[in-house]
């Protein structure tokens, strides 16, 4: 998704949320020194993902059913884009990401074992994790940067807000051939692998109803085929059984 189109999209989830664009700015900024040296080419999750088959998980609440990680496994193939805490439900689960979507909210240590086990890491920069760039970033060998304003060296927009729908619009960027959605519920329980730390279970579900919204106009120009195996199917993707 081109800047000037997502930048409507950013205003709006700004004002909702009351967030400050300059400490967005700022982050990426950080995080564009930070990666300097070690910076990838986004053209690896071209060579990834175009006209391939995609799980993107997320961290809802049916992750945890067994049917999930069965159509996971079932679907090895398929390439596997992972939402930041759910990283942790496929280490434990003895299943590698191929590439992982976090603002560095997840476990860190899972985190770690992705990139050591091959995925690729897209780290995003927002105003509240700069902290987080600082602690983690350097123990990541090779990064992806990602940001929801102004790109910057290094750092990309490739559209959406949180961990989940971010890694649709990254799928749908890069040319997948078909994106299917697990753990991916957007509803009003929180799943356990979602964030380390809760401080506001409902500014989470505010967030999560802004990304599903994001999807639901995604699906409108997308050219991937979209599915989605939640029991309530975001609206414009295909409703398929884990």
């Amino acid at each position: 998704m081109k800047f000037a189109d997502w930048f409507p999209y950013y205003q709006g989830i700004r004002s909702e949320f009351g967030y400050n664009s300059e400490k967005d700015q700022e982050a990426s900024m950080i995080l564009s020194d930070m990666i300097r040296k070690k910076a990838l080419n986004p053209k690896v999750l071209q060579k990834k993902i175009k006209g391939k088959n995609v799980i993107v998980i997320g961290a809802g609440p049916s992750l945890e059913d067994e049917k999930a990680l069965k159509f996971i496994k079932k679907n090895k193939k398929f390439v596997k884009i992972v939402a930041d805490g759910a990283t942790q439900f496929l280490i434990e689960n003895k299943v590698k990401p191929d590439i992982v979507v976090t603002d560095l909210d997840g476990n860190p240590a899972a985190l770690q074992k992705a990139e050591k086990n091959g995925a690729i890491m897209v780290v995003h920069a927002h105003g509240d994790n700069a902290t987080m760039l600082k602690k983690l970033v350097p123990k990541f060998k090779n990064v992806v940067g990602s940001t929801q304003v102004m790109p910057v060296e290094n750092v990309h927009n490739f559209g959406g807000f949180t961990d989940g729908d971010r890694s649709v619009f990254l799928a749908e960027e890069f040319g997948a051939k078909k994106i299917v959605l697990v753990g991916m519920d957007f509803g009003k329980i929180v799943g356990k692998y979602s964030k380390k730390k809760m401080k506001d279970a409902e500014l989470k579900k505010q967030k999560m109803e802004a990304g599903k919204r994001l999807l639901e106009m995604l699906a409108k120009q997308s050219r991937s085929k979209l599915a989605d195996t939640a029991k309530k199917p975001v609206k414009g993707f295909a409703s398929i059984k884990a």
